[in-house]
């Protein structure tokens, strides 16, 4: 091997190293263990693609499907809605630009799990601040988490609230590399707000927006922690995630099953990454 392709190797050899263990081995391994019936107190045994056919007729597994997706698609919708604004605003030349930078980041510097807890809270019947604030207006209360969609719209809010300043951090990165020269140029040739902003920001930024997109999607796939906070997956089983239904099996000791629902998760989020890489044409 040559010294000119021997350095680049040695370079890029830790980040193999990572990619192997770290990725390819544990995906490799789930998939594996999806080909068996492993229980606990019953004799692991070989059954192939059996658990795979198992989730074709499994109502349950579909309704967790069915929610994921639709998750994954109105809150990521919102967290670029209101990440873009938030970006904008800290984009403009402020005295208080790097407070409302700093405060912006609040949200997303809180652990998961602890938000998650403040919103359940914010969401409680009896005590909540939400139907305290409706009980003022003479509307309430309303019990947020107690029917299907109000449990939809309350853990999409309690999402959109946490993540929109990691969007907004990203989407600003990309803001701050349109050229300020062209910007006034363009107000100057008499484009108006929308038409610089439609024209000229979103499409030098276009890459940056897809990333932003894709990590969220994704992320918001595998969303576990803030449904087991909230909702516990109800009510009757109305928000339970791809993420959560795999859970429940690992918790009873059908790992098999729990790792063929694993699979078909990674399965949907890799499909939603191919989607973004060729809609926003990102290649090396």
């Amino acid at each position: 091997m040559s010294r000119k392709i021997k350095e680049p190797v040695l370079f890029i050899l830790p980040l193999i190293f990572f990619i192997v263990v770290f990725l390819l081995f544990p995906v490799l391994g789930t998939f594996w263990n999806s080909l068996w019936q492993d229980v606990s107190f019953i004799a692991r045994r070989f059954i192939a693609f059996s658990n795979y056919v198992r989730l074709l007729t499994d109502g349950r597994f579909w309704q967790a499907t069915l929610f994921t997706v639709m998750f994954a698609l109105v809150s990521v919708f919102f967290e670029m809605v209101f990440g873009m604004i938030t970006a904008l605003v800290l984009n403009a030349h402020s005295r208080l630009r790097g407070a409302l930078r700093g405060i912006a980041l609040i949200p997303w510097a809180i652990p998961s799990v602890i938000g998650a807890r403040i919103w359940q809270l914010i969401y409680r019947y009896d005590y909540g601040i939400a139907n305290i604030l409706l009980g003022k207006a003479g509307v309430g209360p309303v019990n947020w988490l107690g029917s299907p969609v109000g449990a939809f719209t309350s853990l999409v809010v309690a999402d959109v609230w946490r993540t929109t300043p990691f969007v907004a951090i990203i989407l600003l990165a990309g803001l701050q590399t349109v050229p300020d020269d062209m910007l006034q140029q363009a107000q100057i040739d008499g484009a108006n707000l929308f038409q610089r902003f439609f024209k000229i920001m979103i499409p030098l930024i276009r890459p940056i927006l897809i990333v932003a997109i894709l990590f969220r999607t994704i992320d918001a796939i595998r969303v576990f922690d803030l449904i087991y906070v909230i909702t516990g997956g109800g009510p009757g089983g109305a928000t339970t995630s791809l993420s959560m239904y795999g859970y429940k099996f690992f918790l009873t000791g059908d790992f098999g099953y729990g790792s063929a629902i694993s699979v078909i998760l990674f399965i949907i989020a890799f499909l939603f990454a191919l989607l973004f890489v060729r809609i926003g044409r990102l290649r090396a």
